[in-house]
């Protein structure tokens, strides 16, 4: 049975500039080191009208149930400006125990740490230990995520498959491996709103009907009260307004239209549409032409605090002496999409340094964190002690 080694690994992808959407070789780097432990490996590239193809994989080992899935992605964001890095950003490099390179926080590191997991596992219960191993991995995740996760589970539930569980590698912990598990995910919608008016002379506002008055007004209607209080597992819901734009550079000329956009992130109190009529009340108080488009990126969702967290939990309280929190904080990821298959939650490292340059993680985290997966293994198919 080959044995993995997740800094080799780790490393092996780092190298591969896998920046959204392009893989670069890092899936083929762990397709043949899963193919080594005995997986059945299926190489998926799916496509849309106006998005890049995206190569993903699905792995699974085992035909028995229950199948405990490791999630994640090998997509990249990009490095920004390479000036600002102290070496080659795909260099890989390890200096001072500390692992450098984009991907080495969010999130390739903790995929190796899935295999050497799996690996360290496999040899010591053999491949007959009662269920299946599985790994569901994208290229799209820090992309628009068409044609990543969501696709690739829906051709897996074609194919029959079926997941128990599952874990996904995201950098959860904020400060110190071992503080936080993300239990769910509050929901993000995008709008747009454009309020229309009739141009005109500022001398002469009775001739002219300016929309930016009725779009200040809208907007106070829409954050000048509290959204909500939050709820026993989710944070108060919040719209923020990140731009507003008229487009007019003349100082006497009302314009003929105003836009702003915002965006809400919401508990499980609500529902994109939910929040669709709520946000046409408001506007609709106000009055006047106007156009809302919204677009979500993902709906609120909860797995609520049962065997999963707890066998998770119990691993990384086992290896870290940490209690770890169960959160729903932060953004979007591809647990929104696993969530309507399995049971699924997030541990993986710190992520004080993802997207940024220098990205690194600490040898002794990756260690960490192997050991920690490898006691969910054991937890989850009844071999710990």
């Amino acid at each position: 049975m080959a044995r993995i080694d997740a800094l080799d690994l780790a490393r092996a992808m780092i190298a591969c500039p896998s920046v959204t959407p392009e893989d670069g070789g890092a899936q083929k780097v762990l397709q043949d080191t899963l193919a080594d432990l005995g997986f059945s490996c299926h190489s998926q590239t799916f496509s849309a009208d106006n998005t890049p193809d995206v190569r993903n994989l699905y792995a699974r080992l085992g035909s028995a149930s229950p199948n405990f899935c490791f999630a994640g992605h090998t997509d990249v964001v990009p490095v920004g400006d390479p000036d600002s890095w102290q070496d080659d950003p795909f260099g890989a490099e390890v200096k001072d125990g500390v692992l450098y390179g984009r991907g080495a926080s969010d999130m390739k590191t903790a995929i190796a740490c899935f295999a050497e997991a799996t690996s360290r596992f496999l040899a010591n219960h053999g491949s007959d230990f009662g269920g299946s191993i599985s790994f569901l991995i994208t290229g799209d995740e820090e992309g628009p995520a068409i044609n990543g996760t969501r696709k690739l589970l829906e051709w897996a539930k074609a194919e029959g498959e079926v997941l128990d569980a599952c874990l996904v590698g995201e950098p959860t912990n904020p400060t110190e491996l071992g503080e936080m598990i993300k239990i769910g995910r509050r929901g993000s919608l995008n709008g747009t709103l454009t309020v229309h008016g009739v141009q005109g002379h500022t001398a002469y506002p009775h001739l002219a009907d300016n929309p930016v008055h009725r779009l200040v007004n809208m907007l106070d209607a829409l954050t000048s009260e509290a959204m909500d209080d939050g709820t026993d597992h989710f944070q108060a819901s919040t719209l923020q307004i990140s731009t507003v734009d008229v487009g007019n550079p003349a100082t006497n000329v009302i314009p003929g239209k105003a836009t702003a956009v915002f965006n809400i992130r919401y508990n499980d109190l609500h529902s994109s549409a939910t929040l669709d009529s709520w946000l046409r009340e408001k506007l609709d108080a106000i009055g006047g032409k106007y156009d809302l488009d919204i677009y979500v990126s993902g709906e609120s969702f909860l797995t609520p605090p049962g065997e999963l967290s707890e066998i998770i939990a119990g691993a990384v309280q086992s290896v870290t002496g940490n209690t770890p929190e169960l959160s729903t904080t932060g953004g979007t990821s591809d647990a929104r999409f696993i969530k309507d298959y399995c049971p699924v939650a997030e541990f993986g490292l710190v992520g004080q340094t993802m997207h940024k340059s220098n990205e690194c993680v600490a040898v002794q985290d990756l260690t960490a964190l192997t050991d920690i997966y490898t006691a969910v293994l054991e937890r989850f198919f009844g071999k710990s002690s």
